[in-house]
């Protein structure tokens, strides 16, 4: 099937949501066109809303746009990409662990909401004295980090790494956005877990991703919770 794939997606070094799709089709070669939509102060008449607004009612980043097909939620989009290509094996093989994996990433799209608001993806900063009052602070982001470092030690112990389930997969990319808050955050994790950071961080498409984001050097005050202002320079 011939596909024309457009990603539209928001500014690298803040969109978690948009990371997801980028970096697993960059990373098995999924040929699309890249639609940065700049993120702005949201109103209704904003042109970020006003862009998005018209390919879908929810008005948010990502969507994937396949011809006259839509698709606007991560999830949907890697699903969707997985049933196009199948050449790609995004999903393990295996019928369990391919269960699992998409028990983790659902549990990844609709929790951590604690780890997620203390802690927003921000790539270009360094901040682990956040990461540190953050965890001293509130429990619930100590347990999201616990329930990451368990779920991640589990996987990579049962499937024996590198990556999560063995090799690489939709699931790596849908974590990819919680490594680089570990990395931002200096957030403390088991040796185990430290060697999957690395490894996400060398994968093909998250490299390419954080490359990108450091390049941007468009910083918005909104986005930037910890800093007075925006950085004149990464």
């Amino acid at each position: 099937m011939n596909h024309n794939l457009k990603l539209y997606i928001g500014n690298k070094n803040y969109s978690s949501w948009s990371m997801r799709p980028w970096v697993l089709m960059k990373q098995v070669d999924i040929a699309f066109d890249e639609v940065m939509v700049r993120f702005d102060d949201f109103t209704p008449d904003s042109h970020f809303k006003q862009t998005m607004g018209k390919l879908s009612a929810s008005a948010r980043v990502p969507v994937l746009v396949d011809r006259d097909l839509v698709i606007w939620d991560s999830l949907a989009i890697v699903e969707y990409l997985a049933e196009q290509f199948p050449e790609h094996s995004l999903w393990p093989e295996d019928r369990e662990a391919r269960a699992r994996a998409r028990s983790v990433c659902a549990e990844m799209h609709s929790g951590f909401g604690a780890l997620r608001s203390a802690c927003p993806m921000n790539i270009e900063a360094s901040l682990p004295e956040i990461g540190a009052l953050a965890l001293r602070d509130k429990a619930a982001v100590r347990n999201d980090l616990a329930r990451i470092e368990q779920m991640w030690s589990s996987l990579l112990a049962r499937f024996g790494g590198p990556m999560l389930f063995g090799r690489y997969s939709i699931a790596d990319a849908y974590f990819a956005p919680v490594v680089m808050r570990i990395r931002t955050y200096g957030l403390p994790v088991s040796a185990l877990v430290a060697d999957y950071l690395d490894e996400s961080l060398s994968s093909k498409g998250v490299a390419a991703w954080v490359g990108d984001a450091l390049a941007e050097n468009d910083f918005r005050d909104f986005e930037e919770p910890y800093r007075l202002k925006p950085r004149s320079s990464a």
